[in-house]
């Protein structure tokens, strides 16, 4: 596993984010990538299934295609994307042997009610993969908003430092902005992966 030197001007993060319409099948996920003093250094695109099981091995396919073996970390907003498509952080962690952070930006009880009623067949197992995430840990950031993550191969520490360097104005971090605002605008277009 690589250790985050959080020191380095240069240190890079593949910033992953969705965008879907209610009625779609697929999800637009974009991954930039940014340096910590937020140069832009490139991009990647992938689709998840809505309702689905796929958006772990999507988001692998994509740091594979990447081919940017200097990416030191991943960050995702939410670990529950496209209608209830569960992010297996751990096999993410497993697999690339790089830090994974899951941020959300609201409180929450759960979604296990939601699930049983979205899935009414096969709740169990999403509720298990659900399960698996396991609790999210608040943290605030030097803007004063807070944040709600989920983490492998980082401390809380790390994470906070690297949000709060990421972060210009209210709890979004910047490389997720951009990403979420280019997924946007590739639906938007009609494009699709």
């Amino acid at each position: 596993m690589r250790s985050l030197h959080l020191e380095k001007k240069g240190l890079r993060c593949l910033a992953i984010a969705e965008s879907f319409r209610q009625n779609s099948k697929k999800s637009i996920l974009c991954g930039l990538v940014m340096r910590r003093d937020f140069l832009i250094d490139g991009f990647v695109f992938g689709s998840a299934t809505l309702e689905g099981d796929d958006a772990t091995d999507v988001i692998l396919k994509m740091y594979a295609d990447l081919e940017r073996p200097d990416v030191s970390y991943v960050i995702i907003s939410g670990l529950i994307v496209s209608l209830y498509n569960i992010i297996d952080i751990k096999k993410l962690f497993d697999k690339l042997q790089i830090p994974i952070i899951g941020i959300t930006y609201h409180e929450s009880s759960g979604i296990e009610s939601a699930i049983k009623h979205h899935f009414p067949e096969s709740y169990k197992s999403k509720i298990s993969e659900y399960k698996k995430l396991g609790t999210r840990e608040k943290i605030t950031l030097h803007t004063s908003n807070d944040v709600f993550i989920r983490k492998e191969g980082c401390t809380t520490n790390e994470v906070r430092k690297i949000l709060d360097d990421l972060t210009l104005q209210g709890s979004f971090p910047e490389p997720i902005r951009v990403s979420q605002l280019l997924a946007r605008t590739l639906l938007q277009k009609g494009l699709t992966f």
